[in-house]
């Protein structure tokens, strides 16, 4: 069985073009004749892969490492490998992911099966508006007095509702699923995303639970990012809000009417409650939860596995359950472990000082 390469192989890049893409410096090293075809881990690159060092945590490996070229940042270029190219920048890691693009394009977002156009299989209503290389795979399906622009690209069995816009050179994996939305341009939405169904609105009471209808949208702005099995809820009576450059992870929940800023950062199984407003540039560690009705303030960062239950001033850092400046956190968790040593050291006797005989 031959084995499967999942990404074309890349033209080799040269010195001047590497030099052109990340605006890097050579600190040693000659560029004479090299390619570089690939990228890697400083471990494992070899003598045509491109690595990276932006980490002390991986500052040992580096002199051993077989890379053809290394982008390093200004404190580290002395510890490079002996016959590698030395490529200095301030920001490696960026620098790195710009290369990586170059070589890999097609690993930025998913994939059609098929070329351009329309595919045989694929279902467009008559009265939807697709503008010029718009491409449908098979499977999919393009509901009524929907619009896609220039460029977009509708996976395999993706759905897009009637009257839903979708933005020039956007992406929608395969299995997912869009409607009662508007999608801004360059968006990419990966595999068996769900974007627009109903929030979850109830009016409780003692004689049943009275289903609220939800009238609002989904709005995504342009250069959103949105991971593989998200669900977006569409609002109950305004729009939910996914702003201007925001990279949501896989398996995230955002509720109905949440206003999400530009460029936030959302990791995976994050749950965010209804109602709910993050400013500008917010960070969600892993596994956060936001109760409803908050507001987490620009540039504001919070912990993973955190809880937060009230608002959250900008540019403050907080984290635990309930989530609190983390400096408060890190001390009550010293001081709950310091009790907990304490406890186990005491003698016996002690533990027992005060008890009923």
């Amino acid at each position: 069985m031959i084995e499967p390469r999942f990404f074309p192989s890349p033209e080799p890049l040269d010195l001047d073009r590497l030099l052109a893409i990340t605006g890097a410096t050579v600190a040693s090293g000659a560029g004479e004749g090299l390619g570089i075809t690939g990228v890697g881990p400083i471990d494992a690159a070899g003598p045509h892969d491109l690595t990276f060092l932006d980490n002390p945590a991986y500052a040992a490996s580096l002199a051993a490492s077989r890379a053809g070229a290394c982008l390093l940042a200004p404190k580290f270029r002395d510890r490079a490998p002996a016959n590698a190219l030395v490529l200095v920048s301030p920001e490696p890691y960026r620098a790195f992911a710009r290369v990586a693009a170059a070589l890999y394009p097609h690993a930025a977002r998913p994939q059609p099966i098929f070329g351009q156009g329309v595919a045989p299989g694929a279902v467009v209503h008559p009265d939807a508006r697709l503008e010029a290389d718009v491409t449908i795979d098979p499977g999919a399906v393009v509901g009524p007095r929907a619009e896609i622009g220039r460029g977009a690209v509708i996976c395999a069995n993706a759905v897009i509702g009637p009257e839903v816009r979708i933005g020039r050179d956007s992406t929608v994996g395969p299995g997912a699923t869009i409607v009662h939305a508007l999608v801004g341009d360059r968006v990419i939405v990966h595999q068996g995303a769900r974007i627009g169904q109903d929030g979850f609105g109830f009016a409780m009471g003692p004689g049943g639970h009275l289903k609220v209808p939800q009238i609002g949208r989904v709005v995504i702005q342009d250069d959103v990012e949105i991971g593989a099995n998200t669900t977006i809820d569409r609002g109950a009576n305004r729009d939910t809000v996914i702003g201007e450059g925001t990279k949501i992870d896989n398996l995230v929940q955002i509720a109905h009417n949440v206003v999400i800023g530009r460029h936030c950062v959302i990791v995976s199984q994050v749950g965010i409650s209804g109602s709910v407003t993050l400013e500008d540039f917010v960070v969600l560690g892993g596994h956060v939860g936001v109760v409803g009705h908050v507001r987490i303030g620009m540039g504001a960062q919070i912990a993973g596995s955190s809880n937060v239950r009230e608002d959250v001033p900008p540019g403050a850092r907080w984290g635990g359950t309930p989530a609190k400046p983390v400096r408060d956190w890190f001390r009550e968790m010293t001081t709950l472990k310091r009790i907990a040593s304490e406890g186990r050291t005491r003698p016996a006797s002690d533990a027992s000082e005060g008890s009923e005989q």
